[in-house]
């Protein structure tokens, strides 16, 4: 009985993937001897041949042939008398090998054996998936939906290793369920309490410059660089590229023929906005491609205080500062500079009040909200339609009205 359990183990055992052949023969050879150790004190005479095809195993122990009278130490010396038994052409001074039956172990340090054996083969499969993981860090990996928790997403790969996406790490409109597949980028593996922990993200910018090498040979080739990627997930990103081949567009190839390319990236981003320039080392026209697609009239650079004045015209502000404010953060973030927006004066402006003007008739908050799509006179607000203002800003229909009756006023 006790020998179909070990054998069970084994067939167990030559089914895992993670484990090499080599190494598995060296753990399990260790365990048998540990066992030999404690119950004779020496595994030095014995010879284990392991048969992890067919699950089966031999031990021999190896004693040398003495006089009765002579006998001092059972386990590597055997009496002539009892070799004789076993062959009657044994002679003094020669070499007995007979083998140990696993019975003679008894029932308890069995159980123990491969209670040990399994602890051992289960430790080394841990530690193998963490180190395939960890070499696997910045990969994309494909697996499916196992489980879906309120925190997080447990997802099964080829292998059926256990992977982990947390809440904070998926895309906010991502919706997944059970058996749905799902690609995501690693990006931390951990052992706690000796157990590997995988993490993946949807959300880092290595998950969308890794969709990029997928999706524009160029760059996996290396023909195309990705200087730089900031994002918001599921709403905006910007990409910085570069080539070294002055016949290459690196734009153009990354959006593909009528955006072939992007568009399986936005499909996977949950419709993400992925705006894609051309890196350049002269920051102006670097700054500019970034505020993009708002169109600069001028601005003033402050290198040592990373910051930097943008002109526009009225109509842009509202495109270079984005819905709620996103694109001028981004922009922000893509150049190492702070971005400040000054409206280019006109004939028309020369009229125009502040919207700080109006604190005593319209709530601060209001006029914060207006602020952040651009908004901070009160003429650029009345050159947007009700409409315009209720699509771009939180605010509903019935405040913008009163708002736009208060400024009209002023004008009157």
């Amino acid at each position: 009985m006790e020998n179909v359990n070990l054998i069970d183990t084994f067939s167990e055992f030559k089914e895992l993937k993670n484990i090499d052949r080599a190494t598995m023969m060296s753990v399990l050879e260790d365990v048998f001897r540990s066992l030999l150790a404690r119950k004779y004190g020496s595994d030095e005479n014995f010879d284990i041949i392991v048969n992890i095809d067919k699950g089966d195993f031999e031990i021999w122990r190896n004693r040398e042939v003495v006089e009765d009278s002579d006998l001092e130490d059972p386990n590597t010396q055997i009496s002539l008398l009892d070799a004789k038994k076993i062959d009657e052409d044994y002679e003094v001074g020669e070499e007995v090998s007979d083998e140990v039956k696993l019975h003679d172990f008894g029932r308890r340090a069995i159980l123990a054996l491969r209670q040990h054996l399994t602890t051992r083969i289960l430790d080394l499969e841990k530690n193998n998936i963490y180190m395939k993981y960890k070499d696997r860090i910045g990969d994309i990996v494909t697996g499916e939906v196992y489980q879906v928790w309120k925190r997080e997403i447990l997802i099964l790969d080829d292998d059926g290793n256990e992977l982990i996406l947390p809440k904070s790490e998926q895309i906010p409109s991502d919706h997944f369920r059970k058996g749905d597949t799902i690609r995501a980028v690693v990006i931390k593996v951990e052992m706690k309490n000796n157990t590997p922990f995988i993490i993946l993200s949807r959300t880092s910018p290595v998950f969308l410059e890794r969709l990029f090498e997928l999706e524009v040979p160029e760059i996996f080739d290396g023909l195309i660089t990705i200087k730089k990627i900031v994002r918001v997930p599921g709403e905006r990103a910007k990409v910085a590229v570069e080539s070294y081949d002055e016949r290459i567009d690196p734009v153009g190839a990354c959006v593909g023929m009528k955006g072939s390319r992007i568009h399986g990236i936005v499909r996977e981003l949950r419709n993400e906005n992925i705006d894609v320039i051309n890196f350049t080392s002269n920051l102006q026209l670097y700054i500019s491609r970034a505020l993009s697609p708002a169109k600069i009239s001028s601005l003033k650079l402050f290198e040592d205080d990373k910051r930097v004045e943008i002109y526009l015209k009225p109509s842009e502000v509202s495109l270079a500062i984005g819905k709620g404010g996103l694109n001028i953060k981004l922009a922000s973030q893509l150049t190492g500079f702070e971005i400040d927006v000054y409206r280019e004066p006109d004939s028309e402006d020369d009229e125009d009040v502040n919207l700080e003007e109006f604190v005593d008739e319209i709530d601060g908050w209001i006029i914060d909200e207006l602020k952040a799509i651009g908004c901070d006179t009160a003429k650029s607000v009345l050159r947007l339609s009700l409409d315009d203002l209720v699509k771009r800003t939180d605010l509903e229909e019935e405040t913008i009205s009163e708002v736009i009756n208060i400024l009209k006023a002023e004008f009157e």
